[in-house]
C-alpha cells in the first residue's frame, strides 16, 4: 500500500483492545502504590549530566590543543559514545515528554538533538508520531522503509545485492547520524506529500528556517571551529569527524534495529479498506521486541531501550522505570494470551537481527 492510503488506517480487534485498559490500570497502580512520578527525576538528570559531559567534555579537550593527533582521534571516538548515549538516554525521553514533569526542561534537554546534528521537529514527526503509531508498517514507518542498499521490510523490492546485506549492513548503520545532515532536508518534501492525506501537517516554513540555522550552526561548531583553532588539514578533521559519527551511528542503529527487525516482530499491512487486524497496543506487542537482561550497565547507557515493548506501550513514562514495570507488562500480556517477544540478552537479540537480515535478503 502507498502512503496515501494510510490516512484511513484503523486499528481493530475491539474485544482484545481491553488489554490496554487492564495494562494501564496495573501500571498506574504500581506508580500509585510506590508514590513515584512517571518521569525520570534525579536519576535521568544525573545521567544526562554524565553523558553530556562525555560528549562536550571530550570535544573541549580536543579544542584545547593539548593532545596529539592520535589522542584527539581517540577523543573523537569517545565523543561518538557520548553522542549515542545522549541520543538514547537524554534526547529520546525529553522529546517524548518523559524526562521531566516541567515542559521547559523537556524542551531544553530535547534540544540536545541539535548538538548531535539532528532536528527536533523532524524527530517528533518521524519518530514520535509515525514510528510509534504505525510501527513496522511499510511506507509510513521510515525505520524499515526505503533504506539505501538495505531491505528491512518484506514489502520493499528485493534486489540481488540484498543477499549480502547481513555482511555490509553494520557499515551502513554506522552512517546513521551523518545522514542527519541531508536526510532532514529530504523530509520536507516527504511530509508535504504526506500532508495531502492528512497523515501529518505540511512542513512549516518557520521550521525550515530553524532547520537551516541548526545545520549551519552545527557545521560551524563541529567543522569550522576545530579546523581554525587547531590548524588541522581537512583530511585530519574528516577522519575525526567520521570516527565520531561512525561510532555513534553504529551504536544507535544497532540498538534500534534489535527492537523491530528480529524474529517474531511482524510487519503487518492494512487490508484494502485500510484496517489493521489488531488494536494499537496489541500491534505494538506484535511488532516490537525486547532484549532485556541483567546487564544493568548496558541498560543504563542505552536509555532502557532493551525494554522496547514497555517504551512503545508507554512512551510518556521515563525509561528509568521500564525494568520495574516489565514484569507487569509481561504478566498482563500472558493473561490476555498476547505474545511478549523478549530475546533475553543483547547477544541473542543481535543474532536474531542478523538472521532477519539474511531472511529479508534472500526472499
Amino acid at each position: 500500500m502507498k502512503a496515501s492510503k494510510y490516512a484511513r488506517v484503523k486499528f481493530l480487534n475491539k474485544d482484545k483492545s481491553l488489554f490496554f485498559s487492564a495494562l494501564r490500570e496495573n501500571v498506574d497502580a504500581y506508580f500509585y502504590e510506590n508514590q513515584i512520578a512517571k518521569t525520570g527525576g534525579n536519576k535521568i538528570l544525573t545521567k544526562a549530566i554524565c553523558l553530556l559531559t562525555i560528549y562536550i567534555g571530550s570535544y573541549a579537550m580536543i579544542l584545547s590543543g593539548f593532545y596529539s593527533k592520535w589522542q584527539m582521534l581517540a577523543l573523537a571516538a569517545l565523543m561518538g559514545v557520548g553522542v549515542a548515549g545522549v541520543g538514547m538516554s537524554v534526547m529520546h525521553d525529553a522529546i517524548h515528554g518523559s524526562f521531566s514533569e516541567r515542559k521547559w526542561i523537556n524542551k531544553l534537554f530535547g534540544a540536545s538533538l541539535y548538538l548531535l546534528g539532528g532536528n527536533v521537529y523532524n524527530w517528533e514527526i518521524q519518530h514520535n508520531r509515525l514510528h510509534h503509531t504505525y510501527t513496522n508498517i511499510h511506507d509510513v514507518d521510515e525505520d524499515i522503509t526505503g533504506k539505501f542498499l538495505l531491505r528491512l521490510s518484506c514489502c520493499d523490492k528485493h534486489k540481488a545485492i540484498h543477499r549480502f546485506q547481513h555482511i555490509y549492513a553494520f557499515f551502513l548503520y554506522s552512517l546513521m547520524t551523518i545522514s542527519f545532515l541531508w536526510k532532514d532536508f529530504k523530509e520536507i518534501s516527504l511530509y508535504n506529500q504526506m500532508s495531502k492525506t492528512g497523515l501529518v501537517k505540511s512542513f512549516p516554513r518557520r521550521e525550515i528556517v530553524y532547520l537551516i540555522i541548526g545545520k549551519l550552526a552545527y557545521i560551524l561548531i563541529i567543522a569550522v571551529l576545530p579546523i581554525y583553532l587547531l590548524d588541522l588539514t581537512f583530511g585530519q578533521w574528516f577522519i575525526g569527524f567520521m570516527a565520531m559519527h561512525c561510532v555513534a551511528g553504529l551504536i544507535l542503529s544497532t540498538i534500534f534495529q534489535l527492537a523491530h527487525i528480529v524474529e517474531g516482530a511482524s510487519q503487518p499491512a492494512p487490508d484494502e479498506k485500510g484496517n489493521l487486524e489488531n488494536s494499537w497496543a496489541i500491534h505494538q506487542l506484535h511488532t516490537t521486541a525486547n532484549f532485556s537482561s541483567r546487564n544493568y550497565a548496558l541498560s543504563w547507557y542505552i536509555g532502557g531501550l532493551d525494554y522496547q515493548i514497555e517504551h512503545h506501550l508507554f512512551p510518556h513514562i521515563s525509561h528509568v522505570h521500564y525494568r520495574a514495570i516489565s514484569p507487569i507488562v509481561r504478566s498482563t500480556a500472558q493473561e490476555f494470551d498476547i505474545p511478549y517477544n523478549d530475546k533475553a540478552s543483547f547477544a541473542k537479540g543481535l543474532n536474531s537481527h542478523i538472521k532477519m537480515l539474511k531472511h529479508l535478503g534472500s526472499n
